[in-house]
């Protein structure tokens, strides 16, 4: 049975990111947990705040999350009637990430699928800012952004780029390993050349990572460095019809320069499909 963590803030795009959760996990047995954080905004006034009327704007703030997570599980009862799936809804007076990384833990958590928005106007941005949040602080299970607008489809091609410059362990690829099984899709490995050869480092790295994929199917693409990885990405998604894209989440990595501030206001890097999240 898997842990499924649905952060949500009852906007539209945390609403199309559980509906997406729930499609994509409909052939599994799930538990999923609706969590819904609040912080209720400090009382200002040349007077110090009595305790009562703290306690009062707490009970309004929580109610109005318990209500909204009533109103949410309301909605994915009318729509999805999977047998496999129960829901937990989880309403907490604390900071998103620092709820998340509890509950990570405590409950067992094996996917956090998140909404994220794309660009818009001169607020241009990879991710929304709780993603982001969510990415920096969480990296002990594998982590689903979803493009507000994006309806599911069947994820039958799987993109992952790498240099192969690192080398990642069994336990990181695992999940993408299992997820290319439950669909039936191929792996589809995008080597950005930087050079003109792989060096012996590299050469034994990409071999390690082909055993580790030999149980499902896979395909190897060599692509130009041109411009940016941004790009080359990018170009890639469009040019195979890659349905759901996997980036490994290391120190030094592309991930983490797209994610680090305030560079991740400036790249001009949009994936309209699914980000997959591993952590090394």
């Amino acid at each position: 049975m898997k842990n499924i963590l649905l952060p949500t803030d009852f906007s539209k795009t945390s609403l199309n990111a559980a509906k997406f959760a729930i499609e994509f996990f409909k052939e599994e047995e799930c538990v999923f947990h609706l969590l819904n954080t609040y912080t209720p905004a400090i009382v200002h006034s040349r007077f110090m705040a009595t305790t009562i009327h703290g306690g009062i704007l707490e009970d309004n703030v929580r109610s109005e999350s318990e209500s909204g997570l009533d109103e949410l599980l309301n909605q994915i009862n009318t729509y999805y009637k999977y047998p496999k799936h129960s829901f937990k809804c989880v309403s907490s007076f604390n900071l998103l990430t620092d709820e998340i990384k509890e509950i990570v833990q405590s409950e067992k958590i094996d996917f956090i699928v998140t909404g994220t928005k794309g660009a818009s106007g001169l607020e241009e941005v990879f991710l929304g800012s709780n993603t982001v949040r969510i990415i920096k602080a969480v990296r002990s299970c594998p982590i689903l952004a979803v493009p507000e607008d994006f309806k599911y489809d069947k994820p039958v091609r799987i993109g992952l780029p790498t240099d192969f410059k690192r080398n990642f362990s069994a336990e990181v690829i695992k999940p993408l390993i299992q997820l290319t099984a439950t669909f039936g899709a191929t792996i589809n490995i995008m080597h950005i050349s930087e050079e003109e050869q792989l060096n012996k480092h590299q050469q034994s790295n990409k071999d390690i990572l082909l055993e580790y994929f030999s149980s499902v199917s896979h395909k190897l693409h060599s692509m130009p460095y041109f411009a940016s990885k941004s790009d080359v990405i990018e170009f890639f998604i469009k040019e195979f019809g890659i349905q759901l894209l996997t980036l490994v989440h290391y120190r030094h990595g592309f991930l983490e320069e797209l994610v680090r501030e305030p560079v991740v206001k400036r790249i001009a890097f949009h994936t309209p499909i699914p980000l997959l999240v591993l952590s090394d």
